[in-house]
């Protein structure tokens, strides 16, 4: 699977849910409330690594869904 063929997924013990797609020229984030706002490659790494360093202990839950594709 490649960057460009899924969605990344935070969610909070909340359900406040983040999401993290490829785009043409880094990455977008999509807040709970539909704002969409560009990430570089660092930035996305910043959002994503403390919840996975912190394990079970962080309360949040990240996962990586394959986009539908319409043939």
């Amino acid at each position: 699977m490649k960057n460009t063929e899924c969605t990344i997924y935070i969610t909070t013990k909340h359900d406040w849910t983040q999401s993290y797609r490829k785009v043409k020229n880094g990455w977008e984030q999509t807040s709970p409330n539909g704002t969409v706002r560009p990430l570089s490659a660092e930035q996305l790494l910043s959002h994503i690594l403390p919840p996975l360093a912190a394990g079970n202990q962080s309360h949040v839950s990240v996962r990586v869904e394959p986009d539908k594709v319409e043939l």
